[in-house]
């Protein structure tokens, strides 16, 4: 490798500056907003190992299928900035950043437009170039305390300070969840802060190359302390997205490369799939049994995912087939779930097996993954046999898939299609996508193939059902995937240790931009979950977006609800405070796709100024209001928590089932007795939810209940709070019609007691006329409600 060292400036314009570097390389940086800087190296001759890409989405806009030429900077605002340089060095500022450039040795340093700053390249060689294998380095300064959050679906502390992590596509079963690296997605976003600075960053580098992102595990008396990013085979094209806050950056690579799909609203109900129960030789019976069982047991069911037995022979899958034996009337069974209101998700593999049926058709149509040199289908280990994968960036691959989802599933009355196994683990040297006449080596290309894979079944759902939003799911992908699909944290293995750890992934994978993610509630893999680990994972994930219960048993046993009858009340009453609490968790959903906003929060993202929210933990919030507090540990009948408090010392917490108030900024126990999830809601808060115990009509339900925490008389934090309940009709896409409401609640004291101001916006004819509002039972003040909302309102006690 050689070092990128000598540097002078060769143009500039009024929003970017062009340098040429050693050996025929320039780097170009562009302002493309106020807090948004690019930085684009080119090799000598300016050819691209990686012209285009299908990860940034400014504006709105998705990517055309052939992707974005990289060079292109539509859809940004590219402001103008001020720019001066001299012989030693050049500076760039917007009303936002500072960006210093030194020539001699070339490197960037970051501040604030205040001149704090809080990134820079370490001061020795930051950037370096191989010709001879194409990787790509670039080091920055790491002080000791800074901290690192981010890269997708990693397992570990949200701060990843001291390890070293890479972003290659693994179908990873059975992983561990404090310590494997990689995982499932190919994600080289990172969130870089400075608690002394207090500044926070974003880092981006668009490739879909192999990366491995070192935060403090390397060191090397010749350079101080640093921190690396590799990319084995592709461009160094980074992104730094200004804060200062953590949650400006989230939201700023939301806005970069997409924003989350906006799905049904029944996807953010409860949902069971058992890879054991589509596999039996009676699958059609157990499934229909299973109707029938969370009929009698009560418990409320928004959406069934079918494992991929419904098209095993054996322990050998073919996508786009039914097994008759096992299915005799699939057709009958589906209707039997719509008719019990249960969506149907069904799993869907890319890899045909070498006998597949169709598998010669694929091959004559050159849609196959192939080997260049030979010009056949790149044939591998795939489940109990070997295939070959489909090509998405090949017109008939993506015709060939389509075309068999919309025959074998979704004319079936499967609402949505669940892109499994799609890490793309080919490991022939010669392995090629077609790239749609543009040829791209495989080591190129994993992550692209799962984003169109998606993308492929996204736009045929929507074609096939034009009135109703589409519902997806994928398990591997790169940035781009949220544009139109749900994931998760893969095929975890039932343990204590995994529930716990798996609450930070959940919360990594949110910092990084996915914000409709979860769990295998129970575990995937391994034993079966005992009584209380059960209801413990149950209450873990009762709120996440993502709330499903898989698994996949070497015995053959099932995660479901009823799984311990010692525990199915409990189990029960888990889900349906799920459902109570569904307007909210909606609310969250509609801000995480209209804001870029994370559903699920470390406590840190709404408490950045205080320190102690920084501390691991197994808390999060769901968004700003409710701080949730699982038990993971077996045994467990009290919960230790952290109540954190903004700077100014006005927060307040409220237990949610008791009513019991908490000032912020001190630790507490509090009681966790089994049937207890501990919940604490924000003073200052309303919480929409339901108003029945008639859980018939699952996600829409549409009676409104209003549970308002109004901080206390006299107390530091009797401070306004502001408050949302976003409604639509939950499935269509009226919404982009203005067909949508947005009731907005300010909660503030008064003379006389308390004020309720209620805003109301937008077009959507409400289904309901009343709602009931409730107060803590301590509380004594009359609330005074100010409303022009088209609603009655009545406020009473606590039930």
């Amino acid at each position: 490798m050689f070092p990128l060292v000598n540097a002078a400036v060769a143009a500039r314009s009024v929003n970017d500056v062009l340098f040429t570097l050693d050996r025929g390389w320039t780097c170009r940086v562009m302002v493309l907003d106020e807090g948004l800087i690019r930085v684009l190296f080119t090799p000598p001759g300016g050819d691209l190992r990686e012209p285009r890409t299908w990860s940034i989405a400014p504006g709105g806009a998705d990517v055309g299928w052939e992707g974005r030429q990289r060079i292109s900077r539509v859809g940004f605002a590219c402001p103008s900035a001020r720019i001066a340089h001299d012989s030693q060095s050049a500076v760039i500022c917007t009303q936002r950043l500072q960006v210093t450039v030194t020539l001699q040795p070339f490197g960037l340093s970051w501040a604030t437009t205040g001149r704090i700053e809080f990134a820079a390249d370490r001061p020795t060689q930051a950037y370096q170039a191989s010709e001879r294998t194409a990787t790509l380095r670039h080091w920055m300064a790491r002080e000791p305390g800074r901290q690192y959050f981010g890269l997708g679906d990693k397992t570990g502390p949200l701060d990843q300070h001291g390890r070293r992590l890479r972003t290659l596509q693994l179908d990873a079963l059975g992983y561990n969840g404090e310590t494997s690296d990689p995982l499932y997605k190919h994600w080289p976003f990172y969130i870089g802060r400075d608690p002394g600075a207090g500044v926070a960053y974003g880092v981006y580098y668009d490739t879909m190359s192999t990366c491995t992102l070192d935060f403090g595990a390397e060191y090397d008396n010749y350079h101080g302390f640093y921190s690396t990013a590799e990319i084995a085979d592709g461009d160094l094209d980074y992104y730094l997205i200004a804060g200062p806050s953590v949650r400006e950056v989230v939201a700023g690579f939301a806005e970069l490369t997409g924003r989350m799909a906006l799905g049904p609203r029944w996807s953010l109900g409860y949902a069971n799939t058992a890879m054991s129960l589509a596999d039996a030789p009676d699958a059609q019976r157990q499934l229909s049994a299973f109707i029938d069982r969370a009929r009698e047991e009560d418990i409320p069911v928004s959406a069934f995912h079918y494992g991929s037995g419904y098209s095993s022979r054996g322990k050998r899958r073919y996508v786009f087939t039914w097994n008759l034996d096992k299915f005799p009337d699939a057709k009958a069974l589906n209707a039997k779930f719509r008719a019990a209101n249960i969506r149907l998700v069904a799993n869907i593999k890319p890899c045909l097996l070498d006998d597949h049926p169709a598998y010669a058709e694929v091959a004559a149509a050159g849609a196959f993954v192939r080997d260049a040199k030979t010009g056949l289908p790149c044939v591998g280990q795939f489940w109990d046999g070997v295939g070959a994968h489909v090509d998405f960036t090949h017109p008939a691959g993506i015709r060939w898939w389509q075309q068999g989802l919309a025959r074998q599933v979704l004319e079936y009355g499967i609402a949505a299609g669940w892109n499994d196994n799609n890490e793309y683990e080919i490991w022939d040297d010669w392995g090629e996508a077609h790239g749609f006449g543009q040829p791209i080596p495989i080591e190129r290309a994993r992550p692209l193939q799962a984003l169109l894979m998606t993308r492929a079944s996204y736009e045929e759902q929507a074609r096939n059902r034009p009135d109703e939003r589409v519902f997806s799911v994928t398990r591997a992908g790169c940035p781009g995937i949220q544009r139109y699909a749900q994931t998760w944290s893969g095929d975890n293995t039932t343990s204590w240790h995994t529930l716990r750890w798996n609450i930070r992934m959940g919360l990594t994978m949110s910092l990084s931009g996915m914000f409709n993610t979860g769990h295998d509630i129970g575990g995937f893999a391994g034993p079966t979950p005992d009584p209380e680990m059960l209801v413990r994972w149950m209450q873990s994930a009762a709120l996440n977006p993502r709330c499903i219960m898989n698994s996949w048993k070497a015995d053959g046993t099932t995660n479901v609800p009823w799984l311990h009858p010692s525990v199915t009340p409990i189990v029960r009453d888990t889900i349906r405070l799920r459902y109570r609490l569904l307007p909210y968790l909606y609310t969250q959903y509609w801000r995480a796709h209209r804001f870029g906003e994370p559903i699920l929060r470390p406590t840190f993202f709404e408490f950045e100024d205080d320190p102690a929210a920084f501390a691991d933990c197994d808390d999060f919030m769901v968004g700003s209001a409710l701080l949730v507090a699982p038990v993971v540990e077996p045994g467990a009948r009290e919960r230790a928590v952290y109540l954190p408090v903004h700077a100014d010392g006005r927060t307040e917490w409220v237990d949610f089932h008791t009513g019991e108030y908490h000032r912020g900024g001190q630790h507490i126990t509090v009681a966790a007795p089994l049937e207890r999830l501990p919940l604490f809601v924000l003073a200052g808060a309303v919480v929409p939810m339901t108003d029945s115990d008639d859980f018939a009509r699952l996600h829409d339900e549409p009676s409104r209940l209003l549970r308002v925490y109004p901080s206390r008389d006299g107390a530091a934090g009797a401070a306004a709070g502001t408050s949302e309940l976003y409604e639509d009709d939950g499935l269509g896409r009226g919404y982009l019609a203005g067909l949508w409401t947005l009731l907005t609640f300010r909660l503030a004291p008064a003379p006389a007691g308390l004020r309720l101001a209620v805003e109301r916006s937008g077009g959507f004819d409400l289904p309901y006329q009343a709602v009931r509002i409730e107060l803590p039972a301590a509380e004594t003040r009359a609330l005074a409600i100010d409303a022009d909302a088209g609603l009655t309102w009545k406020v009473a006690g606590p039930d």
